[in-house]
């Protein structure tokens, strides 16, 4: 195989073009934190923060708008790691610029990380994991690892800071003009999401945001020429964005050239292709696939050092100098910005009140006052309306109330009914698409895998972001929403034609297995809404959750409105399940379903009521909301004496028995769909209410 090196491996004197000897201090420092962080840990990825340390020294002591002191400042530029391996990379400039620790969205007079920090790099309860999390290491703007996400979060930040400034800025007034820096890699370059999130990005124009890619040629399996051939140049100006290179990653003069001429590039985003070697300066192994997912080992850290002109034998080594280097340039810049903004936003706020309220909730994660004072209520009604179609009215309801919930589909708003149609709302995109930054309606085409990420990283800036598709194609959409998840991230995901009741199109978009996936997820709250009224009191439910993602499960057929005035309030819903329906004493039967499957139930207890058998209904729409209730409450909702019990739903029954117990019955999809008339499916899988009333019967047998 050819070598795919193109500049030196090691590291001559002078090597880093453009560099004070102060600078070159600096960044060896960056180098070695990093080398000596993953050999005391045993574990890591060296190669890339030898290789970078140039650019990523360059971009933050001489570009970033950004003060150490003040990592919650509004207007600081966003620097995402989405090659997150790297992550003492990020965990070395953390320590060096001085970042403060932040908790609890307060700013403390003490050091994010520390030296001993670095030292504790991947062990156990340290603050410097194995890949960069948001909320555990201040500093680190987002969760990143699972390649090509970061590069979706820092599009959907780069929209966010387009909206803020389309809604708050005004005249002498701009409040936010903040910058998007992505580090990526070839890793990168080959994930389909990344891909979508940069056609995404090039169609909005989105002249805030700059790529930084290192590409050196090297994956795990060795030379990415066994893959990965294309021009990713050229891909990119398909894309429509500006792209620029830089031949030496070492090359410092030329970075921060490119650099300004990325910024004052405001029609496009820009990618500027950085060529490195992985490993630069290793004396065996730069270069090599074993720089990448590997410690070094001490022999080839040593050589390294010498060619540094470091001390070979010390470990951890931050010379005199170093930290106060970085304060004098980051951090006295990023002090001076961040007062003047809050200078500028003082007076902003008494020119403009109302607004400077606003963005005080937005920054303070508060709802506003009154959101949920339009949510409509639903008449009883046998033929009653789609989940989808309720959600869109409540959502619409919602949205005049709650200007920053922003959001869309996957090009399926007319049939998730997800689109804000309220006189004002507006299309979110540039002028020459005749729409506006300040639009609401996001239009993500057909990219799930971008959409999550995007709507990450929206809401990692602060605007309550939703997004929608079809319940099948959550499949596209796992990595985003379990990273909601680790985020702590209050996105809301609205999934549609959630069962078998689709219909026509068959097994391929009929799920199955989709809401054992999304409850199965540590931190994500699932809601499936029996009627019109759950669905109202679901919204009224998730919106307040701002500490983690929703998910709302809703149907493509109608769902008759049940009659409020003869079943329990559908106000049970917020916690998890409640009893719907009930028997004089204790009940002989306990129904169970979510979604339209609830209707079944009732229409079945009914029948068992005429006929004197003692039958509960209970309406389960989130089973994580009502784990989370006290066992005195969920006892009382299904009660141990009570065995006799029956759950219905349209879906994979993994996971029913925890309710039903081992002699309990699951009526639920045991195999993949068809493509047939809704009804006939029904009669087809035995979601039927005589099916349900057969099983009941049997239940309820136990009891006498």
């Amino acid at each position: 195989m050819r070598s795919i090196l193109t500049q030196l491996v090691r590291a001559p004197d002078g090597a880093t073009v453009g560099s004070s000897d102060q600078d070159l201090l600096c960044i060896n420092t960056i180098r070695t934190l990093s080398m000596d962080g993953v050999q005391k840990a045993k574990s890591g990825h060296p190669g890339t923060p030898m290789a970078m340390a140039p650019p990523a020294y360059a971009l933050w002591q001489n570009v970033l708008n950004y003060d150490p002191a003040d990592p919650l400042w509004p207007n600081r530029d966003r620097f995402v790691l989405s090659i997150g391996h790297a992550s003492m990379l990020i965990y070395s400039l953390i320590y060096l610029a001085g970042v403060r620790e932040v908790k609890h969205g307060t700013v403390l007079d003490a050091p994010s990380l520390t030296l001993e920090d670095l030292k504790q790099f991947r062990q156990l309860d340290s603050k410097t994991p194995g890949h960069p999390e948001y909320h555990h290491t201040a500093g680190v703007e987002t969760t990143t690892g699972p390649l090509g996400q970061g590069c979706g979060n820092s599009v959907g930040m780069a929209m966010a800071e387009k909206w803020l400034a389309a809604r708050f800025n005004k005249p002498g007034f701009p409040l936010f003009d903040y910058h998007v820096y992505t580090f990526c890699g070839d890793g990168d370059m080959m994930e389909g999401v990344a891909s979508e999130a940069a056609s995404t990005a090039g169609h909005l124009r989105l002249g805030n945001l700059t790529w930084i890619y290192d590409s050196n040629r090297i994956s795990i399996e060795g030379s990415t020429d066994i893959a990965f051939t294309e021009s990713v140049h050229k891909r990119f100006e398909g894309y429509g964005w500006h792209v620029l290179e830089v031949k030496d990653a070492n090359d410092l003069a030329d970075f921060e050239t490119k650099l300004a001429v990325a910024k004052a590039e405001t029609g496009r985003p820009t990618l500027i292709i950085v060529h490195s070697v992985i490993g630069w300066g290793a004396p065996k192994k730069a270069g090599t696939a074993s720089a990448h997912g590997e410690p070094l080992g001490d022999e080839e850290i040593r050589g390294a050092k010498r060619a540094y002109g470091w001390p070979e034998d010390q470990t951890f080594y931050v010379p005199d100098g170093v930290l106060e280097h970085f304060q004098k340039g980051l951090g006295a810049r990023g002090a001076a910005a961040s007062a003047a903004w809050k200078a500028l936003y003082a007076s902003y706020a008494t020119e403009y009140p109302d607004l400077a309220t606003e963005l005080d909730e937005i920054l303070h994660n508060r709802l506003p006052a009154g959101w949920d004072k339009d949510i409509p209520v639903y008449e009883a009604s046998a033929k009653g309306v789609a989940s989808r179609q309720s959600s869109g009215e409540v959502l619409n309801a919602i949205a005049p109330n709650f200007p920053w919930l922003i959001g869309g589909s996957a090009d399926l708003s007319p049939s998730t009914k997800t689109n804000l149609t309220f006189q004002g709302a507006g299309a979110y995109q540039p002028p020459e698409w005749n729409g506006t930054y300040g639009g609401r309606n996001l239009h993500f085409g057909v990219r799930e895998h971008a959409m999550g990420s995007i709507c990450n990283g929206i809401s990692l800036s602060g605007i309550r972001a939703y997004c929608s598709g079809f319940l099948i194609f959550s499949d596209y959409m796992k990595p985003p929403i379990r990273l909601s998840a680790l985020m702590n991230q209050p996105v809301l995901y609205i999934f549609t034609h959630d069962s078998i009741g689709v219909g026509e199109d068959g097994p391929t978009h009929q799920p199955i297995e989709q809401l054992v996936q999304l409850r199965s997820t540590p931190g994500v709250t699932m809601i499936r809404p029996g009627d019109a009224n759950e669905v109202a009191e679901a919204w009224r439910t998730v919106l307040p959750m701002t500490d983690r993602p929703s998910v709302l499960i809703l149907s493509r057929q109608n769902l008759p409105t049940l009659d409020r005035t003869v079943y329990a309030p559908a106000s049970g819903l917020a916690k998890g399940a409640y009893v719907l329906a009930d028997s004089d004493g204790t009940p002989d039967v306990i129904l169970m379903a979510t979604g339209s499957e609830v209707d079944l139930v009732v229409k079945a207890y009914e029948t068992l009521k005429a006929e004197g058998v003692k039958a509960r209904v209970v309406s389960m729409p989130s089973w994580d909301l009502f784990e989370a209730q006290p066992k005195s409450y969920r006892d009382s909702v299904l009660p141990p004496e009570v065995s006799g019990r029956v759950a219905v739903e349209m879906a994979s029954p993994i996971g029913w028995d925890r309710y039903v117990g081992l002699a309990g019955s699951v009526i639920a999809m045991q195999s993949f769909g068809a493509s047939a008339p809704a009804d006939q499916l029904m009669k087809k899988f035995g979601f039927t209410v005589e099916a349900v009333l057969a099983e009941a019967r049997k239940q309820a047998g136990k009891a006498g």
